[in-house]
């Protein structure tokens, strides 16, 4: 099944329910894990066209469905001159539901952390059928349970998301390179130190 909007997804989700039909949900098939193969009786459901983004300046903000590429989602927001930091290896052909679903990581991570760390709010769909919104565009909300930190990385346990609203960050200055000779091991220490006090 290939929805296009979140009442696909709960249609068939019902009619899953009802009929006691399992469901797996597929980004784009990127996992190494094989977590987005279905087992035989299963129904499929892929949010390949999912595929509706919008950038919010104001609030530097994205909303997107599941199936954009988190290349496309780095793409329109260095558009607006915004940066999505969450970069996977497979981040060309990788899905923004595929990242939630899994807390991708990527090279960045050490230092800006992992796609939780960038979702504020989910819209998903839950076994029964039920839609569901939780987050929203706002950087603290200390009420309740931390629902949205439950849902990414459940692999689609909990839920299938349907839309996501990601924190977006100034863009990264220029990078650039530097070589530094020592004495010894100590000053290179030092000099080390120094520089990431600076930061």
């Amino acid at each position: 099944v290939r929805p296009m909007t979140t009442e696909h997804v709960q249609t068939t989700v019902r009619w899953c329910a009802d009929a006691g039909v399992p469901i797996t949900t597929r980004g784009a098939g990127t996992s190494l894990s094989g977590g987005a193969t279905a087992v035989d009786g299963a129904v499929l459901i892929s949010t390949e066209k999912m595929r509706q983004l919008t950038i919010d300046t104001a609030t530097r903000t994205a909303v997107s469905q599941p199936g954009m590429l988190n290349a496309e989602v780095k793409q329109a927001a260095a558009e607006k001159g915004l940066w999505y930091p969450p970069d996977p290896s497979s981040f060309e052909i990788c899905t923004i539901g595929g990242n939630v679903a899994t807390n991708a990581g990527g090279l960045c991570c050490v230092k800006y952390g992992v796609t939780t760390d960038y979702v504020l709010g989910l819209q998903v769909v839950l076994a029964d059928g039920r839609a569901l919104r939780i987050g929203g565009k706002q950087l603290k909300d200390s009420a309740g349970f931390p629902l949205t930190k439950m849902f990414v990385g459940s692999e689609g346990l909990l839920g299938i998301v349907t839309e996501v609203t990601l924190r977006l960050l100034p863009p990264q200055a220029s990078a650039c390179t530097v070589v530094g000779s020592f004495g010894s091991v100590r000053a290179a220490s030092e000099a080390v130190l120094a520089v990431t006090s600076q930061i």
